[in-house]
């Protein structure tokens, strides 16, 4: 294992480069006492779903009965490039990854990634089919909605056009890790398709020049909220939940475009040092526990059949029959073959 530190403070977070030392948020004192399983190293990101991870999953059901849970924090760019430089290792330092939909693709394509085997799985057969990927599996989803202060914005926005509209000046603000998603927000808010990432380009340049604000996480995008820094922008719906549970004003609209939908899971690396606890920590992902309390904690839609959500939740995290026919998915192929070009854009024209 490659500068693994193990650490008793789940807020704790040691991020370097290159090899980037693993951060431990999940060593517990009474683990010594258990009868070892093994270490799970999971790479995920860090703040809020580093920290419900650990709360729904890790201490619930895995340390409890011997394993040890590592994470391994950092930004998914981060995390994909270590996974790519490792690839030749017969063993690489982490044993899952979480990544959205579109980055476990990436991950797959470039051939770093196992296939499930779901025979493996105990809660596999409670898996929507559209969870099931041959590569990862689905563990929350939810969609790119628009995001607005009343206060600031009297007017509620009906589209992503209207979001993304310049004269919002520096009242709009985007997030700098949400790059792919907000790249394809901008092109639907053109009029144009997923791929029609030009003219998406050409209004995130006009909202920039308007000056309109980039935060660099979904934290800090969340604090330019509360501080009313800022009034309009896009993010995951399961987040406004999150926000509004915190007493932040602000409200979400389904764009007339069609939301972008967003699915984060998992995947297991070819050289993961340990393949069973890697199923271990899925199986423990789709226990239905796990998944109605992400539902109450992150507000994100459940990937299991079996979960519970209350009716007034699930009118606050989930979406009408209309606005779910309306879900506008990504071209994940597309979207792989450019992301090192679109990435270069984002950091080196938009962000300069």
């Amino acid at each position: 294992m490659n500068n693994v530190t193990k650490v008793r403070s789940n807020s704790r977070r040691s991020i370097l480069k290159g090899a980037s030392a693993l951060a431990g948020a999940a060593a517990l004192p009474h683990i010594a006492s258990a009868q070892a399983k093994g270490r799970i190293v999971v790479g995920t990101w860090g703040g809020d779903y580093a920290r419900l991870l650990n709360k729904n999953i890790d201490v619930p059901l895995l340390i409890k009965d011997g394993w040890e849970v590592v994470q391994d924090q950092a930004g998914d760019p981060e995390r994909r490039s270590k996974m790519l430089a490792e690839q030749r290792l017969p063993r690489g330092t982490s044993d899952v990854q979480g990544l959205s939909a579109l980055n476990m693709f990436q991950m797959h394509d470039a051939g770093t990634v196992l296939p499930i085997d779901y025979g493996k799985l105990k809660n596999a057969g409670n898996l929507l089919p559209t969870m099931k990927y041959p590569y990862g599996v689905g563990h929350i989803y939810s969609g790119k909605v628009g995001v607005y202060n009343p206060k600031l914005i009297p007017t509620a926005p009906a589209s992503y056009k209207d979001v993304f509209d310049p004269k919002h000046g520096n009242k709009l603000g985007i997030i700098d890790i949400q790059y792919q998603y907000t790249m394809v927000c901008a092109a639907l808010a053109t009029g144009g398709k997923v791929t029609d990432i030009e003219a998406g380009k050409k209004l995130l340049l006009e909202c920039k020049k308007a000056g309109m604000r980039i935060y660099p996480t979904n934290e800090a995008f969340a604090q330019g909220l509360k501080s009313e820094e800022f009034g309009i922008g896009v993010m995951w719906k399961a987040r406004v939940v999150q926000w509004q549970n915190a007493g932040i004003n602000v409200q979400a609209i389904a764009p007339t475009e069609g939301t972008l939908a967003y699915i984060s899971g998992f995947v297991i690396p070819k050289n993961a040092p340990n393949k069973d606890g890697a199923y271990a920590y899925i199986d423990a992902m789709l226990e239905k526990s796990a998944q109605e309390a992400f539902a109450v904690d992150m507000g994100y839609n459940p990937t299991i059949t079996t979960a519970t959500v209350a009716p007034d939740l699930n009118k606050r995290i989930g979406f009408t029959p209309e606005e779910i026919k309306k879900l506008v998915d990504l071209d994940y192929d597309f979207m792989n073959k450019n992301d090192v070009a679109f990435k270069d854009w984002w950091d080196k024209v938009l962000k300069s």
